[in-house]
C-alpha cells in the first residue's frame, strides 16, 4: 500500500535562488548531509544541465550512508522539469516499489514556499521505512531552512495517507 507524505517550508530566499539550490548536487548534498549522500556522474553539477527526456532515466545514483556505505540506488527519472517552478521525479529504486517525488516552488511575499509531496511504497520495512522517509524529509526541510533562511513561523511538516 502506498503512503503519501507532504512537507512544506516558507523560505526567505528568492524562487531563483531556491531553484538553483534544489537542482544543484551541492544543494542536494547539503540537504541530505550528514545522513545520506546521493552520487552523480563526474562533472555533473546540477540536474537542470543534464539533457532529459520525460520518463527516461538520466543516470543511476548510489545512495550512501554517511557518504561511505551504499544502501540503495535510484535510476533518476524526471517526468517533468519546469525551471523556477519544480519537478516531478518518479525513479526506480532498490528499496521502493514506488517512489514519486514532486517538488514545487511557489513565490510568496519576500521569499518562496517549497513543497515536497512523496508517494512511496517500500519493498520491505513497511511502516519503519515510511517513518525513515518521513524523518529524513523533515531533516531535509530543516536543512533548507538553515541554509536558505526561514521566512515565516507557519512552516509545517506533516504526513498523510491517501
Amino acid at each position: 500500500m502506498s503512503t503519501t507524505l507532504s512537507f512544506e517550508s516558507t523560505l526567505a530566499a528568492s524562487p531563483e535562488k531556491v531553484w538553483a539550490w534544489i537542482t544543484s548536487f551541492d544543494g542536494i548534498s547539503k540537504e541530505m548531509a550528514p545522513v545520506l549522500h546521493m552520487s552523480a556522474p563526474e562533472g555533473v553539477r546540477d540536474i537542470a544541465s543534464i539533457a532529459f527526456e520525460p520518463g527516461v532515466p538520466m543516470f543511476r545514483s548510489w545512495i550512501t550512508l554517511g557518504g561511505v556505505l551504499p544502501i540503495d540506488f535510484s535510476d533518476l527519472t524526471l517526468l517533468s522539469l519546469t525551471p523556477g517552478v519544480g519537478f516531478v521525479e518518479q525513479s526506480r529504486m532498490g528499496s521502493m516499489k514506488q517512489w514519486r517525488h514532486e517538488r514545487a516552488i511557489c513565490p510568496v511575499e519576500s521569499g518562496c514556499r517549497v513543497t515536497d509531496t512523496l508517494t512511496i511504497e517500500p519493498r520491505f520495512g513497511g511502516r519503519l521505512a515510511v517513518a525513515f522517509v518521513r524523518k529524513f524529509f523533515t531533516h531535509r526541510h530543516n536543512m533548507l531552512r538553515k541554509h536558505l533562511g526561514v521566512y515565516a513561523a507557519n512552516n509545517s511538516l506533516q504526513a498523510r495517507r491517501p
